[in-house]
């Protein structure tokens, strides 16, 4: 059984809530959970005192025996300093260009590098 660490959406429409939970992975996302360890209020500030609420002893006892967080409840427990801060990448690996255009844009490099370098460096 693999156990997730992760986001239970609650709240009412357009006005979310999200408990942290202690769930099988197989489960659905709202659905049964094993111990509710936190909460995350988005709507308020970032800077505001009740936006996140972790129970560490909890989360410390759930990590020790193998529970995974996902992306979002590991960003938590990084600024936490429960876990290491895991490296955030600005722009996702599905949205870089793929090999045929990689190669395009090399080759537009290398003839403006070439028309920079016989014009004199001049660009007008």
């Amino acid at each position: 059984m693999s156990v997730k660490i992760r986001l239970a959406r609650g709240g009412a429409k357009k006005r979310p809530f999200y408990h942290i939970v202690i769930a099988d992975s197989r489960t659905p996302r709202d659905g049964r959970f094993i111990e509710r360890v936190g909460y995350y209020n988005p709507m308020l500030p970032k800077e505001a005192e009740g936006r996140i609420k972790l129970k560490e002893d909890r989360i410390r006892h759930w990590l020790s025996v193998g529970a995974q967080p996902t992306d979002r409840v590991a960003r938590f427990l990084g600024q936490a300093e429960l876990i290491p801060t895991a490296a955030r990448r600005e722009t996702p690996k599905k949205s870089a260009p793929k090999a045929k255009a990689q190669e395009r844009l090399k080759q537009q490099q290398q003839a403006a590098e070439a028309a920079a370098a016989a014009g004199g460096g001049e660009s007008g």
